[in-house]
């Protein structure tokens, strides 16, 4: 049986005309029809939503698409609204997190489950690892898979130099996250995580993060909360009890780079292309490198006219994003070793 507010969002979207709302609450309901065993009613539910999608794309509706929750007021400038429609098969990452996050969502897709057996499902999870190996991502694929809004938090918007409105603003966030289900994304956590014995701690980032600790005890509503950081070392010991789940991420090994590379340009033309020599040239860059060196060719490619991509101009896109990534390495090295 649908929630109470499912039933009530449905007919507000119906009395306002918003046929676009109105499905999306109808295929919730659908998706929890399906989750507590309701198998056939769930099909019948959504062969009636895709028959009426179907004619609304023939042109018996016109009316712009509007999202079930956006963020109004004062927390609009706190986070940020997306429905990502990212899968995780989507995603070329290790196979052993790719399990981890499989059965993050079969666990959420059972909550109900779950908790008739006076369980709960994993909610929390810290990501740790470098940049570009699939953090802010895996955030994307969980709200695609599990049909959430995607909520990311404005760490500039957040962090004030007022004593106190900091973490007036984090209450503010977990007080959404109760009312509005969603994936809340805290990225570059090590922003307010850093802990509390660090030599350049000042007073109030301790309350900061004593108040996160708290909202996190308390936290007991239904949505994910994900804290990316590429700085794990930094970050107080007090928070990973805080989490259900710690998961790493690392640079791609030969065959993730392998299957990223492939997966990129398997719609164009290639020439001679050696994949484990292209991947071996690839190897200590990171996911998102690689990919913005695939794109690099082929854009590259569309400008001069050329027919197709050769390895040569894959192998120079690589080497290119290898020396930018030196450079921004020994500047961060620098300007970390620079007395102030």
């Amino acid at each position: 049986m649908a929630t109470s507010d499912q039933l009530k969002a449905l007919l507000q979207s119906y009395t306002e005309g918003d046929e676009s709302q109105f499905f999306a609450v109808a295929m919730q309901i659908a998706a929890h029809e399906a989750r507590i065993g309701h198998g056939e009613l769930a099909k019948q539910l959504r062969n009636i939503i895709d028959d009426a999608k179907t004619r609304q794309k023939r042109g018996r509706f016109t009316k712009a698409p509007t999202p079930i929750f956006q963020p109004q007021g004062e927390l609009s400038a706190l986070v940020t609204a997306s429905f990502p429609k990212l899968r995780l098969p989507d995603m070329t990452i290790d196979s052993g997190v790719s399990l981890r996050l499989l059965r993050i969502i079969e666990e959420l897709r059972q909550i109900t489950k779950l908790r008739s057996h006076g369980l709960s499902p994993r909610r929390k999870f810290l990501l740790l690892g470098p940049p570009g190996t699939g953090k802010t991502m895996t955030a994307s694929a969980l709200a695609g898979e599990l049909g959430l809004p995607l909520l990311v938090a404005r760490m500039d918007g957040i962090i004030t130099k007022y004593m106190g409105e900091t973490s007036a603003k984090l209450r503010m966030i977990f007080e959404a996250l109760k009312h509005n289900r969603g994936v809340y994304l805290f990225d570059e956590f090590d922003s307010i995580g850093t802990t509390r014995a660090s030599g350049n701690d000042v007073g109030e980032m301790r309350r900061i993060l004593n108040s996160f600790l708290q909202f996190m005890d308390e936290d007991n509503s239904e949505s994910l909360i994900l804290s990316a950081t590429n700085h794990p070392g930094i970050l107080d010991h007090a928070l990973f009890r805080r989490f259900d789940d710690v998961i790493e991420y690392a640079l791609p090994d030969k065959e993730s780079g392998i299957r990223l590379l492939q997966n990129r340009l398997a719609s164009y033309k290639k020439i001679e292309v050696n994949w484990e020599k292209l991947a071996d040239a690839a190897s200590n860059i990171s996911h998102a490198d690689i990919t913005r060196a695939c794109d690099d060719a082929i854009k590259d490619m569309i400008i001069h006219d050329r027919n197709g991509i050769t390895q040569k101009d894959i192998l120079q896109m690589i080497t290119e994003r290898k020396i930018l990534d030196k450079k921004h390495y020994n500047q961060n090295k620098q300007g970390l070793t620079t007395p102030k």
